[in-house]
């Protein structure tokens, strides 16, 4: 990786994780959009059940970034005969969880969604989607192991490719089960749950596949599996805990967030499931500069350049909230197109318009409160992250809760709560960043 930290040099590592969050969320957009012709209990169903598994999902993602950011340091500090073992002893973690949580959703997803839905036709529709989507987990979190080897040693592009052809599956077999083609009977939201099963193994299979012939990898000593050491792995957990619990605990506040929507009908929860959609487009690049965050502020820490965290975490903030700001504009300009592109009932975008309004503009506080965040996490003060997060949510799902039951908001004032999530995030976590006390911070 250069010395020199430049925006081009961001941009190189940000644009390929990008790209493949963008293939990604393909799948989002065409589980959404197919399932949205379906009726509104299959889009509804459709928002519950991938949320729920979302967020079982965010326990391995935060796992990856935790180890992520321990490979950049080990990599800034030229020590990449030890990355190999680091992605490998995370294996040894997220294989085994990925086995339990499956067996989790499979036992006890309708006994928990029962008590927490009010119709009865969505928490079907969700237990059928789960029943299939839960198989997926095991390779979600084999894919996070690669993931935080490639983002880590900043050689990004193998993700955009993993991530297209896991797109590519998805999308085709999501118009083939759920329509039934190709003389298959419809299969309605269970066929959505299938295609996204598929394509988990397919973008597994991708990485295979790339990092057997990859000779450059050579150096990092990978997947040879020696001596398992309990220091190495407690060393891993200790880091990347605090960041897969904070990211478990964000999408588990969001998931609460749709439990309230849908105590609101089963309209309420379609609009915002449409909402979410488009939300997670404009996530796509904030996620990709988060990851270039966490990987060059460990990485400039590791080469002993503390002192310039600050400005590189600054450079990033720039790209991520210009790019959000790109994004924002397209909603602004045809915002009955970009609905439409989801739904073709015309109450569900009229009653979404304003909503879509409320996500464009806190999106630009999110592009610049994720990367603060991202930077504390990159300084190895994973715990100090954990808490700041905490924080963020407690607040979020306060306001939530209390826009619902006291002032009784429409589906619009739920939204705003993105506002103040977005600014408890910049201003605890550069707070933070200026107080200097991640200096101290050793992995």
């Amino acid at each position: 990786m250069n010395k020199t930290i430049t925006y081009k040099r961001i941009w190189d590592i940000a644009w390929p994780i990008i790209l493949g969050s963008m293939a990604q969320n393909i799948i989002t957009v065409t589980d959404t959009a197919f399932l949205g012709r379906v009726g509104e209990v299959a889009l509804g169903a459709g928002a519950i059940g991938g949320i729920f598994y979302l967020t079982l999902v965010m326990l391995g993602w935060g796992f990856g970034i935790g180890t992520q950011i321990i490979v950049a340091r080990r990599y800034g500090e030229g020590k990449d005969h030890e990355i190999g073992r680091v992605v490998e002893h995370a294996m040894y973690f997220l294989i085994p969880i990925s086995i339990f949580l499956i067996f989790f959703m499979r036992l006890f997803s309708n006994q928990l969604l029962d008590v927490l839905l009010t119709s009865d036709q969505v928490l079907e529709a969700s237990v059928e989607y789960l029943n299939i989507r839960s198989f997926g987990l095991l390779f979600a979190f084999f894919n996070m192991a690669f993931r935080a080897l490639y983002i880590g040693i900043a050689k990004t592009r193998v993700i955009t490719w993993s991530t297209l052809v896991m797109a590519a599956v998805n999308v085709s077999l999501n118009y083939i089960f759920i329509f039934g083609k190709l003389g298959l009977a419809p299969m309605g939201i269970r066929g959505a749950a299938l295609a996204s099963f598929i394509a988990e193994i397919a973008a597994t299979s991708a990485f295979i596949i790339y990092t057997s012939f990859d000779t450059d990898l050579a150096r990092f000593h990978l997947f040879r599996f020696r001596q398992f050491s309990i220091l190495l792995y407690g060393r891993i957990i200790r880091i990347a805990a605090p960041v897969m619990f904070q990211n478990f605990f964000s999408i588990l506040v969001w998931f609460l967030f749709f439990i309230f929507v849908e105590s609101m009908g089963e309209h309420a929860l379609a609009i915002s499931n449409i909402i979410r959609s488009i939300y997670v487009v404009l996530m796509v690049p904030i996620w990709g500069f988060a990851s270039a965050a966490n990987t060059l502020v460990s990485f400039t820490i590791g080469r002993g350049k503390p002192e310039q965290v600050l400005k590189v975490t600054w450079k990033i903030v720039h790209l991520s909230v210009l790019s959000v700001t790109i994004l924002v504009g397209l909603n602004l300009i045809a915002p009955t197109l970009v609905l439409g592109l989801y739904t073709n009932e015309a109450s569900l975008i009229r009653d979404g318009l304003p909503v879509l309004h409320v996500i464009s503009g806190s999106a630009l506080f999110i592009a610049a409160g994720f990367i603060f965040f991202s930077a504390v996490s990159g300084t190895g003060k994973t715990q100090i992250a954990l808490i700041l997060e905490s924080v963020a949510l407690a607040m979020y799902l306060v306001y939530s809760y209390t826009m619902l039951k006291v002032f009784h908001a429409s589906v619009t004032g739920i939204w705003t709560a993105e506002f103040l999530y977005g600014s408890f995030l910049i201003i605890l976590s550069y707070g933070y960043l200026k107080t200097g006390h991640w200096r101290k911070a050793k992995m």
